[in-house]
């Protein structure tokens, strides 16, 4: 998965730039088709599959236009991946520690 560049070693989700997203219907609340599903480490997953039906062409079409229009920029293998054009920290990642607070566990 590394070597043909689904997983990298240090993501760029870190810096909370970078987000997986799709497009649902906001009347039934069911996902749009996308021709694969998210986390699909597969050729069909790349912007420009072949294999996938014109309506989920057009969606990932739509997906990625709203994204570039808003600062963010496309991932070749992933539909679902984009990252901010102008990242604050480019070369940072971040590592915050997670613990259980008392209102997370509900005492």
């Amino acid at each position: 998965m590394f070597e043909k560049g689904y997983v990298a070693a240090q993501s760029s989700h870190s810096r909370g730039s970078t987000v997986d997203l799709t497009l649902f219907r906001l009347a039934t609340g069911e996902l749009a088709p996308m021709g694969g599903d998210h986390d699909l480490m597969d050729p069909i997953s790349h912007h420009g599959a072949k294999g996938i039906t014109p309506i989920e062409t057009k969606n990932r079409q739509y997906l990625c236009s709203i994204m570039e229009d808003c600062g963010f920029n496309s991932y070749d293998c992933e539909w679902w991946h984009y990252s901010l054009k102008d990242e604050p920290y480019p070369n940072t990642y971040f590592d915050f520690p997670i613990r259980a607070t008392r209102a997370l566990l509900g005492v």
